[in-house]
């Protein structure tokens, strides 16, 4: 088998890991110029706000492991392969230099033995660093079950380690994945946590110090394979950010790839709005302050489909608005839908200087269709008082029922598939939407 037929083998089977920041739009067809699709590109962001093109691949779709929600699985009939050390450095450094890419997302199947894995996948990132010189960013995926001193040498070659925590709850583990446990996965997620601690001391101490993952950790949930609820699953990520300083937890719409009857019927459609709605619960608790129980409970398990956490928080706690934007505390501005972090911080500035007006807000970056329902303003003193109804109306996500984003991907993966039912798949949409503010109207 040549290279580029490996290359469309492992690019294609490395596309359900979403364990970095991708983006994407589908194939017009064509593989002329331009075309990067077969080359399994995706992209990250740095630090600075800068966008990163990674080659994305797997090292090897071989696997010894026979996880029931995974296209790699042994027990699957597929064709396999996989990239030499060498192949792989080869090929990286030969689409940078073509200003292909920026740098490389591995991971891989278990191919032998986590160890035998891993070693191979340093093998290839060494080649890279010291032979190639090639310092570009490099994200790879630590293989559960691998030794603590082959993670310890990853770390030292890579920018940033991620572990996938896969499921959700040790029993869905168990079910679907009964070659790995949860200490497995847990243990590298700890190493690397105190490695990346130790080596930004030394750094403090020592510039020319050796730097271990210095972009962090990050870990990818697969959702909707398991019965696991919404609330499990945000109670996990707040965990996980807590404990071992995740810089990121990644939610994957669960693709059905096999008939199981441990598994949704493969004729199921992948749940892209569950994902999205656990994607702003995501951002509520790492840039909004919010807490788990503020969002979902025991009682309350479900995300509301019908709008975003933030207003759904606004309009059960509606006695709390309107706030008035010149005298609210940062903390307040945070919870008004439509004021994000950095609109709060330019209120608190601007206000200092004179009382703002909506005109004043929305020059700041405020969407006012949003936070008009929940503040008080110098030309605005007692706030709309619309009432419930009307703005939970007002606040109802459109796109609920014309859903039509896809799963970030590069690769040919049906429509038919992905898609979310549109308007014109409902016979009255107009009464979904009554129905949905009935709903809303009644849990507050």
């Amino acid at each position: 088998m040549d290279l580029a037929e490996k290359l469309t083998i492992l690019a294609d089977s490395a596309k359900y890991d979403v364990a970095c920041t991708s983006s994407g739009a589908p194939k017009r067809g064509g593989k002329g110029l331009g075309s990067t699709a077969p080359a399994g590109i995706c992209h990250t962001f740095t630090a600075d706000g800068r966008c990163l093109s990674l080659l994305k691949v797997l090292m090897s779709n071989a696997c010894v492991y026979d996880c029931k929600y995974c296209v790699s699985r042994v027990s699957n009939d597929i064709q396999r392969t996989a990239f030499t050390p060498a192949e792989l450095a080869e090929l990286t450094i030969q689409f940078y230099r073509r200003n292909y890419i920026e740098g490389l997302f591995l991971s891989s199947a278990v191919l032998r033995s986590p160890d035998y894995t891993t070693e191979r996948m340093i093998k290839a990132i060494e080649l890279l660093r010291y032979e190639h010189n090639f310092w570009g960013y490099i994200h790879a995926k630590a293989i559960p079950g691998a030794s603590a001193a082959l993670i310890s040498r990853l770390g030292m070659v890579v920018d940033r380690l991620s572990v996938n925590i896969e499921l959700p709850s040790e029993e869905s583990l168990t079910r679907l994945a009964p070659d790995k446990t949860r200490k497995s996965i847990l243990d590298p997620m700890g190493q690397i946590r105190e490695g990346h601690l130790q080596s930004k001391n030394e750094l403090a101490l020592y510039r020319g110090a050796p730097r271990f993952a210095p972009a962090g950790q990050a870990t990818q949930m697969i959702i909707g394979a398991t019965p696991d609820s919404d609330y499990q699953i945000m109670r996990l990520a707040s965990g996980l950010y807590e404990k071992y300083q995740l810089k990121r937890v990644f939610y994957s719409a669960y693709i059905p790839v096999a008939e199981n009857s441990l598994l949704p019927a493969a004729a199921s459609k992948p749940p892209l709005l569950r994902e999205h709605r656990l994607y702003q619960a995501d951002f509520l608790l790492r840039q909004y302050r919010f807490g788990v129980e503020e969002i979902l409970s025991e009682q309350n398990p479900t995300l509301n489909p019908y709008m975003d956490p933030k207003c759904n928080w606004a309009v059960n706690h509606y006695h709390l608005f309107p706030v008035d934007v010149n005298t609210a505390p940062l903390e307040m501005l945070l919870r008004v839908p439509g004021i994000g972090p950095k609109s709060a911080e330019r209120i608190v500035v601007a206000r200092r200087n004179g009382r703002l007006t909506l005109d004043g807000l929305k020059r700041i970056g405020v969407v006012l269709k949003r936070a008009q329902h929940f503040i008080c303003a110098a030309d605005l003193p007692a706030g709309l008082r619309t009432g419930r109804e009307t703005t939970i109306r007002s606040l109802i996500d459109p796109g609920v029922f014309a859903f039509g984003a896809e799963q970030v991907s590069l690769f040919g993966t049906s429509e038919d598939q992905l898609a979310l039912p549109s308007a014109g798949d409902a016979p009255d949409v107009v009464h979904a939407v009554e129905e949905a503010v009935k709903c809303l109207a009644a849990s507050l």
